[in-house]
């Protein structure tokens, strides 16, 4: 390796890729391998793993192509080079995983090779979009009432916030308050993609594509909508209260996750790939997996955000919705626990953690970095619509907001500069760091 010893956390043998639609019953991992290779000496890796893994044909993409990038990427006969990232999806027999594996170790030029897995959104109301198979930890408000005490409830919904002008998560943050709007900043948000048509959000999306098979970029679900609206839902909507926190943001939507709600390590890396190339100075991602106690951040995905932020852009991420508090509090999901994402706790109206949210409980990495409003989060829907949901997924695009509020009133401000202005500007909570981070979300 290049930079010392390689990273050997996620090495090992899979199962066999899937094969039809993802569903619930789908393996966690693909059978394909995420590959990092030295930006500026790509092809040594490629041809060792092309000697010594004997890996399929390699396309090559850039970050500006959208044409047939979710076909390469489910084609068992492709592996797919991202040029711009130096990061590859690379497809290799069973049989030759281990060369793979033991070809990685070996190679100078390739920083790391982890097996894919798969992605999932976050969302933890509305059943008929969070079906319990495809969601292992999905619990409804109805389920946690039955665990806690009516009064214990009352608590979480905290002092009765005046939503006539302006949303509760709005206000909480200051967002309602500033002359801040992130004009002429790019929002990029990851998701199940947009409602093109919404009347709140359709003059304003600067560009929308779907990275996920036979589905167009239009939004089946409403996770993405929502948290599209969230980020960069305009000033005065068609109806109710402001909700958006960078009303004239430039959107771009990168659809990574399927109607259903779930998606593919390549897909995710297709849309950074995209949203980089398009000037996006932050990038949202509402998505993840669950991770174990104890283990520790993709080496790729932290390799990539380090790479991101040098290009000027700011990736931040759902901490996930695992937790059953106070009783059982679960790890900070990847990628959100990689150093270089900013990790998203969910406060509910009390500015206390949700009882969903995870924490702090592994090291290196898989700290919660700031936590934002996430329960009963007003925002656009499918449809031309509006609902409120709940989850950290509907925290994470308050944070990229606001990144887009302090990239315009920095302009000259690299991308790891405003990571930092943002923890820093945080106001602080009585909970602790692990629960919270730096504390509330602030608007400049």
């Amino acid at each position: 390796m290049a930079n010392g010893p390689m990273d050997r956390r996620a090495f090992g043998e899979q199962p066999d890729r899937p094969s039809g639609p993802m569903t619930g019953q789908s393996s966690e991992y693909t059978g394909r391998y995420v590959v990092l290779l030295d930006p500026s000496n790509q092809e040594s890796g490629l041809n060792a793993l092309r000697s010594n893994a004997d890996i399929a044909p390699v396309e090559r993409v850039r970050g500006s192509d959208t044409t047939n990038i979710a076909e390469l990427l489910e084609r068992p006969d492709v592996s797919v080079l991202f040029e711009d990232l130096a990061a590859a999806v690379v497809e290799v027999r069973p049989d030759q995983r281990h060369a793979l594996v033991t070809t990685a170790e070996a190679e100078p030029s390739i920083i790391a090779a982890e097996p894919e897995r798969m992605v999932y959104a976050m969302p933890i109301t509305a059943p008929h979009q969070a079906p319990t198979e495809f969601f292992p930890a999905f619990r409804s408000d109805e389920d946690v009432v039955s665990a806690h005490t009516q009064a214990e409830m009352a608590i979480t919904q905290g002092p009765a916030w005046d939503e006539k002008t302006s949303t509760w998560g709005l206000q909480a943050i200051k967002a309602n308050m500033t002359h801040l709007t992130g004009k002429n900043v790019k929002i990029a948000v990851l998701d199940t993609g947009v409602d093109t048509d919404h009347p709140d959000l359709a003059g304003r999306i600067a560009g929308a594509v779907s990275f996920v098979p036979g589905e167009s970029a239009e939004d089946g679900n409403g996770h993405g909508t929502h948290c599209i609206g969230t980020a960069a839902g305009p000033a005065s909507p068609q109806q109710g209260p402001r909700y958006g926190v960078a009303p004239d943001a430039q959107i771009l939507a990168a659809k990574v996750l399927s109607n259903v709600g779930t998606g593919s390590d390549g897909q995710i890396l297709a849309g950074i790939a995209w949203a980089i190339s398009q000037g996006a100075k932050v990038i949202s991602m509402s998505l993840g997996a669950r991770v174990r106690p104890g283990e520790l951040f993709p080496k790729t995905y932290e390799d990539l955000a380090q790479r991101a932020l040098k290009l000027g852009t700011v990736i931040v991420a759902a901490a996930g919705n695992d937790s059953l508090r106070p009783g059982a509090i679960v790890p900070v999901s990847r990628p959100a626990n990689c150093p270089s994402i900013l990790s998203v706790a969910a406060l509910d109206k009390a500015l206390c953690p949700s009882y969903f949210s995870n924490g702090g409980i592994n090291g290196a990495g898989g700290e919660i970095n700031i936590a934002a409003p996430g329960r009963d989060v007003r925002s656009a829907a499918p449809g031309g619509g509006y609902q409120n949901l709940s989850g950290t997924s509907m925290a994470t695009p308050h944070a990229a907001g606001v990144v887009a509020l302090l990239a315009q009133a920095f302009p000259n401000a690299s991308a790891t500069h405003l990571m930092s202005l943002l923890k820093g500007s945080a106001f602080p909570l009585v909970q602790p760091a692990g629960d919270v981070g730096t504390g509330l979300l602030q608007a400049p």
